[in-house]
C-alpha cells in the first residue's frame, strides 16, 4: 500500500507478477483489466510487463540495495561489469550536476545543495 504516509511500499512475489504477465500474454486481457483484477496501478503492471519481455523471470525478482554497492564489495564482478557499473554511476552523478546540485557532507549527513549555496573558488 504505497502512496500513504508512513506506508512502505508493497512488495509483489515473482510468481504473482508471472501470473499477472500470463493472464495479459495468454489469455489475451487488456492490460487495465489485468491491473484492476490485481489490485495494482496500470502503470506498474506495463513495466513488469516490458521488464518481462525484455529480460524474462529474472527481471522480475526484486534486487534490493543499492546497485551501486557492487563496486565496493564483490571482487567477483568481472571487468567489464565493473566498468558499467561506474559508467552508470558517472551518468547518475552527471545528471545530478547538471540539475545544479553538489553533495555537502558525507555518509548520515550528506545532503544535496545548489550551485547558489556553494562557491567554486
Amino acid at each position: 500500500m504505497s502512496g500513504k504516509k508512513g506506508m512502505g511500499h508493497r512488495h509483489w512475489p515473482k510468481e504473482i507478477k508471472l501470473e499477472a504477465i500470463n493472464r495479459h500474454l495468454v489469455d489475451h486481457v487488456s492490460m487495465e483489466l489485468v491491473a484492476k483484477e490485481f489490485g495494482i496501478s496500470s502503470g506498474m503492471f506495463s513495466n513488469w510487463v516490458h521488464a518481462y519481455e525484455d529480460g524474462g523471470e529474472e527481471a522480475l525478482e526484486r534486487k534490493p540495495g543499492n546497485p551501486y554497492a557492487a563496486l565496493h564489495t564483490s571482487k567477483s564482478l568481472s571487468e567489464i561489469e565493473r566498468l558499467r557499473l561506474t559508467v552508470a554511476k558517472q551518468e547518475v552523478e552527471i545528471a545530478r550536476l547538471k540539475k545544479g546540485y553538489y553533495v555537502k557532507g558525507v555518509g548520515a549527513n550528506k545532503e544535496y545543495v545548489t550551485g547558489k549555496e556553494k562557491t567554486t573558488k
